[in-house]
């Protein structure tokens, strides 16, 4: 496979989105969770197409194009097939979170998350009325985990559910099917929910198997709601689509209780770019994945030679990298030296929780050369 090429520096900077439009020209942003890649020619063709027809109004809520698309999609690299006539359609993954937390747990009921996690999810959470129950991952120096018999107790002690974040941002982590379905049954035990944020999964690195948590048992489907979206995975955050996919009944009418403008906020770009992704963009994605596990590869190399003291655990999914820095004794978040002095803007580890401190994550969804360009500023600190 040919990996997907990013867009020229020159060109990248006339961006207004976060990423490019944050900063001054002097840093590099390697921080928000935007891709430096050109849109799917599906996808920039589809949106091209709606421009010249001036079809810019409201979505329409009966054109399943998108959820048939996503299905398949999940189908062909999951082996799940969810029903696009259950899905619910909404702005973004967000958003689908706290209405579905809305309507599953009441207020002040304890809603578990598993830190180091991505930073909304400690403001979602209230959000929708609830409490966040912090239940840290497992930690044992090699590799992260669920930590399913604290998730148990936490349970036990009253919290309703869990907020799950599958693959698990920022560490790129996929949970093994066995861990998933030993966590549907702690949950059903209990009498708690699932909603399981699957924005990355599409962008789960080749020969590592990604398992939607509805898959796993009858189980899961009864209790569980995931949230899915083609943001992450073909660069459409500014676009606004994602899905509410429900597996059973009860969740199924879930969303079609949820209040008409729920959908009706929906982007029609958004959808559009969205169906275009899944059904016309796999290869596109085959290639991008490729580029972004090649700057996988890099980032370790170029870590073990000039930052020796870095050290990184291999993600499994998507383009974002956890990279541990607390040998190098820059403090609890070594991101604001690291923007003040050398100039690259990387996301800040406690913003992830108590457990970030001392670690950044690093957008590898860029061009080699400002991953070797970051990494040889940031190792100049060293040396001054």
């Amino acid at each position: 496979m040919v990996p997907t090429r990013t867009e020229p520096l020159d060109r990248l900077r006339r961006r207004t989105s976060e990423k490019w439009g944050a900063h001054p020209s002097d840093v590099l942003p390697m921080f928000v969770a935007e891709m430096d890649y050109p849109l799917a020619p599906a996808i920039a063709e589809a949106l091209h197409a709606a421009v010249e027809l001036g079809d810019t109004g409201y979505v329409n809520p009966r054109d399943r194009g998108a959820g048939e698309a996503f299905a398949a999609f999940a189908r062909d690299a999951w082996d799940w097939s969810p029903d696009p006539a259950r899905m619910g359609i909404t702005t973004d993954v967000s958003v689908a979170i706290v209405e579905a937390l809305r309507r599953l747990a009441a207020p002040g009921d304890g809603v578990i998350i598993t830190p180091p996690v991505y930073p909304p999810f400690f403001d979602l959470v209230p959000e929708a009325g609830a409490r966040v129950v912090e239940v840290p991952l497992l930690d044992d120096g090699a590799g992260y985990a669920l930590d399913l018999d604290g998730i148990d107790r936490a349970l036990a002690a009253g919290a309703r559910g869990v907020l799950l974040c599958n693959p698990h941002n920022p560490l790129g982590l996929v949970h093994p099917r066995s861990e998933l379905e030993r966590l549907a049954r702690i949950v059903e035990r209990h009498g708690g929910f699932v909603v399981s944020d699957e924005i990355h999964a599409p962008l789960t690195h080749p020969g590592v198997a990604f398992t939607p948590y509805l898959s796993v048992s009858d189980a899961a489907r009864a209790h569980g709601i995931a949230a899915e979206s083609g943001s992450k995975a073909f660069n459409l955050a500014g676009l606004k689509a994602a899905f509410l996919v429900p597996e059973s009944e009860r969740m199924a009418e879930l969303v079609r209780a949820l209040p008409e403008e729920v959908t009706f906020r929906t982007g029609l770009f958004g959808l559009m770019a969205t169906r275009a992704g899944f059904a016309e963009s796999r290869e596109w994605l085959a290639g991008t994945l490729a580029a972004i596990t090649a700057n996988v590869e890099l980032l370790e190399a170029l870590l073990a030679s000039e930052l020796p003291g870095a050290r990184l655990r291999r993600p499994s999914a998507s383009y974002l990298a956890w990279i541990d820095l607390r040998a190098l004794g820059w403090g609890d978040d070594p991101a604001v030296r690291i923007l003040e002095q050398a100039r690259v803007a990387l996301s800040s580890g406690p913003a992830f929780g108590r457990e970030g401190r001392g670690f950044v994550r690093m957008n590898l969804a860029c061009a080699p050369e400002l991953v070797a360009e970051a990494v040889s500023r940031i190792a100049a600190l060293l040396r001054s």
